[in-house]
């Protein structure tokens, strides 16, 4: 039997507990959804790395000039900026950087590949 208002003033107290847990559940959602943004950008930075260092090492017969121009149709296909193609020896060197999602900060992943004739 209920007498009148609660003596505790518990009334609405459910509707705080679950604002901080939705607090909570969209706070580990951005984070899951910033780390997955930055794995794929690191993924597509190596992926595309490695196709570029095939292409010049397998252009290199043509010159080191035409060797590195070979990488930039890889890199661009690929949504990456190249930063640097050298060859050493019969070695291609490439570094390439992936924008992840302009939403957390506009970072950067960077991957680097070498690629060469079998030893």
């Amino acid at each position: 039997m209920r007498s009148g208002p609660s003596l505790l003033g518990d009334d609405g107290s459910a509707s705080v507990i679950g604002c901080a847990v939705m607090a909570g559940l969209i706070a580990i959602t951005a984070t899951l959804l910033h780390v997955g943004s930055v794995v794929v950008a690191r993924h597509r930075a190596q992926a595309a790395a490695d196709l570029a260092a095939v292409a010049v090492a397998s252009a290199l017969d043509r010159g080191v000039v035409e060797a590195c121009e070979a990488s930039e149709v890889i890199t661009t296909r690929m949504r990456v900026r190249l930063r640097r193609c050298e060859i050493e020896e019969w070695d291609a060197l490439v570094e390439v950087t992936a924008e992840v999602s302009a939403l957390f900060g506009g970072k950067e992943a960077t991957a680097a590949a070498r690629a060469g004739p079998a030893r």
